[in-house]
Order: C-alpha cells, then structure tokens, then sequence
C-alpha cells in the first residue's frame, strides 16, 4: 500500500519518490496527489534518503549498497494489503482498552454531553455518530466503528410513558450478555431537579441484578438550573451551594446501593457562557479510572490530555486532533505490548484508518487503498529521515521494539500532516509538501515529548 520505489543498489543516484494516487471515482485526480517541481521533490527525497542510509553505514559495518538494502526493506514493512489491513485490525481491535458505557437517562439529562466530554468532538458530530443498535438503543463508537476505544449505548425514549420499559430492560440485558474482552459500566444520569426516577430504577435494579460485577455510576447534572439567580457562572469544583448538596444526597438516597459511585457535573454548551464548558470533567475521569481496569483507564486519561485540546481557532483542525490523539493512543498501547503481530504493517494498518476518517472529516471519501496512498505521499520522506535519525537502534527487529513515544509520536505527525494535506484539498489548493513535511516534523518533535512523559 505504502510504495516506495526500490533503490538501484548499483548505483549512487538512486532517487526515491512518492507516488500519487489516483481516485477512480474523480476525473481531475485531486485526492491524494502532491505536485511541485519533480526535480525539487525528487532531490529532496534523494538527499534524505542518502542521510538515512549514511547513518545506517555508521551505527552498522556495512557497505553503500547493504545499507540501501536494509533501508529498503524496512521501508517495504510498510506495504499492506487490504486484506493484510483488514485481518490486523481484527487482531488490533481484539487487544485495544476499549471501554463499552451504557447510557441510562431520560432525553437532555447530559448523556450526550458526556460522550463530548470524553471525547473532545462537537455536539454536530456526537449527534450525527449515533446510529440506531436495537429498537430502543443507539450506539456511537470513537474514533471510529472499526477502532473504538470508547463504544457508548444511548437508551432512547425513557421517560416517555409510550415506552415499553420492559422491552428496553431485555435489549440491554441482550447487550450485556454479548461475550466480549472490553471493559464495561452503567452511567446513569439525571438531573439535579428531577425526582421522578422509578423507571430509571427498575432499569438500574434489573440490570444489576442480571450482573452486580459491572459497575454503575451515577451522574448528577444540569446544576446550573437551580443555581440561585445571583450566580451566572460556576463556583469552585466541587459546589457546595446547600440546594445543590440537598438534591445531591436525595438522589443518592433514591438510587441506594444500585450505584457504586456518584458524582456532580455540570457539560454545557459554549454559548450558554458557563465557564469551565465542562464542569466537572476531572471528577468524572477520575471516577471512572478508579471503576475501570487499569489499561482502560489509562486510555481515558491519555484522551483528555489538555495539550491535545487547545483550541486552533480552526474547526477541522481541532475536531481532526481528537481523532488523530485516539488512534496515537492506540498506536502507544499496542507498541507497548509484545504482541506477536505489533510490527510496522500495524501502525500502517491504523494510520490508513486514521486517514481515511479524517478524510471524511474534511469531506473527501477514500478507500483503503487512496487513504494508503495519502500515507505513502505525504509520509515518505519523513519516514525516511525518521528511520535514519530515530529508528536505526531497533534495526534489524524494528517490528517487534517499536517504542510505544516513538508510535505514538509519529502516528500524530502524520495525522497533522493529513489535515495539512485536506485542508488545502478543501480550500481548493494543491496540497504543498514542504508544509506537510515542517508540519509533520514539528508534530513530531512535541509528540514525543509529550508521549514520553504519559
């Protein structure tokens, strides 16, 4: 999928160079082509790949040609096929820390914005995420369906006296009795001021009775509306208003032991003008890290890191950085592990499934083997100084001693990288590959620092 053009090792000019792909659904082959000088672009692949190749020569005894040789191949470890793509992402999904949460709350009791807490996307894209699982449930997986690491199940309709409680107690019991290796718990969220919850506890009842061991949150939110009218913002976390700790206590006498922990939050909107948007937040993940496994728990932390949300003051770029974070948490996790199949067509098979969602984010649709293109356009060089410059000391099992920063590092360049590359697809331009490239290696280098300290 990654193709790069195979040195002549008989010669000293040999000069690599990234191929383009072609859209068979667009006539003006707009997806996935960088263009500029072929001499400029092939030079400047040419003097890297020769830099990689001396420092391979250095750490190494061998000679010109040896040295291409070994650099060659571990450029190749990069081509994948779908169907190589397709049977390690089954493997990949297996041993990813996903967390399943099931949501159980009457309609604008926060369920949503707590998807967007944890995640880190906007409201459009959270309520455009969730499709219909079961007649009375809705599922929403992220980053994405084929690698989640958070899958959250919305019960829809409750409150509603049309509903047929029972029918929505057995779709979840269904659920729940699915055999899977992910992690699981029950979120239950109302209202600070809403005291009507017996349909919420015959659900939380039954629900623990089929299986006590998943744990069960309650999550209390909404506390701006009974805040006194004095107060337009939030106080200090946590509040301690005396209306707000009554109704706090009379909920958690209500749900009694159904609920292992409870806790205040308080997810708005940024146009409601409440400060902080999400009230709470570090409470809720540190809650939840304390009910989940460890691997799992990790995953959430490294998903709310606070470098990897700064607002841009660009839309794309911002949803796009929540998904690129995701996938190089996956990238970190799985090249941590001594995994039998964590080699480089792994990180290939993410990093095609990373670009391919971010395609979609900026409205360009690909298959597998255009996103594989992108990859192999506006990645080539860089991957190539990185091999010379970070990857030479794992030479020659680079696949089994990939570091989990190194992983993580350079899954998050390319994800800049592509949002470089659509983003000027989207307004219209020819992608520009020196943008690409000092965007990608200045990713990179704050990556890594910030994934060595996680």
């Amino acid at each position: 999928m990654n193709q790069q053009h195979e040195p002549n090792s008989q010669t000293d000019n040999s000069q690599p160079s990234p191929a383009p792909i072609s859209d068979p659904s667009r006539n003006d082959e707009k997806v996935g082509e960088i263009r500029e000088s072929p001499l400029g672009w092939k030079n400047r692949l040419s003097g890297i790949w020769h830099n990689s190749t001396d420092r391979i020569k250095q750490l190494f005894p061998v000679g010109k040609a040896a040295a291409q040789k070994l650099l060659q191949s571990i450029l190749q470890s990069l081509t994948v096929s779908e169907a190589e793509i397709a049977e390690i992402l089954e493997k990949v999904r297996a041993e990813l820390p996903t967390t399943e949460a099931t949501l159980i709350g009457k309609p604008q009791a926060g369920k949503s914005s707590i998807v967007r807490g944890l995640t880190g996307v906007s409201s459009e894209i959270v309520g455009q995420g969730f499709r219909p699982h079961t007649q009375h449930t809705q599922r929403y997986a992220y980053p994405s369906n084929d690698l989640p690491l958070l899958i959250f199940t919305d019960t829809v309709g409750l409150g509603d006296v049309s509903q047929n409680t029972e029918e929505i107690i057995q779709e979840l019991v269904g659920d729940l009795q699915q055999p899977s290796q992910r992690a699981k718990i029950l979120i239950v969220t109302v209202k600070i001021n809403d005291f009507a919850t017996n349909t919420l506890k015959k659900i939380v009842q039954q629900l623990r009775q089929f299986d006590a061991n998943i744990p069960c949150l309650l999550v209390v939110t909404c506390l701006h509306e009974i805040y006194p009218p004095e107060v337009d913002n939030h106080p200090i976390y946590p509040p301690e208003d005396p209306e707000i700790q009554r109704a706090f206590a009379s909920l958690q006498e209500a749900f009694g032991n159904l609920c292992d922990r409870a806790i205040l939050i308080d997810f708005t909107l940024e146009e409601d003008g409440y400060t902080p948007v999400f009230y709470g937040l570090e409470n809720l993940r540190d809650t939840l890290a304390e009910m989940l496994p460890k691997a799992e728990a990790q995953a959430i932390y490294q998903l709310l890191d606070e470098n990897a949300s700064k607002q841009l003051g660009n839309l794309y770029r911002d949803v796009g950085r929540r998904y690129i974070l995701a996938f190089s948490v996956m990238a970190a996790t799985l090249a941590a592990v001594p995994l039998p199949f964590a080699t480089m067509p792994v990180l290939t098979a993410l990093q095609v499934s990373m670009v391919g969602l971010l395609g979609k984010l900026y409205g360009q649709t690909l298959t597998p083997s255009q996103a594989g293109g992108v990859v192999s356009a506006i990645a080539g060089g860089f991957l190539a100084q990185a091999v010379g410059r970070e990857l030479v000391k794992f030479v020659p099992v680079l696949g089994s001693a990939i570091a989990a920063s190194w992983a993580a590092a350079y899954t998050w360049a390319l994800g800049e990288g592509a949002c470089v590359y659509f983003g000027d697809l989207m307004g219209g331009k020819k992608p520009d590959p020196q943008k690409i490239q000092l965007a990608m290696q200045e990713a990179f280098k704050a990556a890594q620092e910030r994934f060595k300290k996680n």
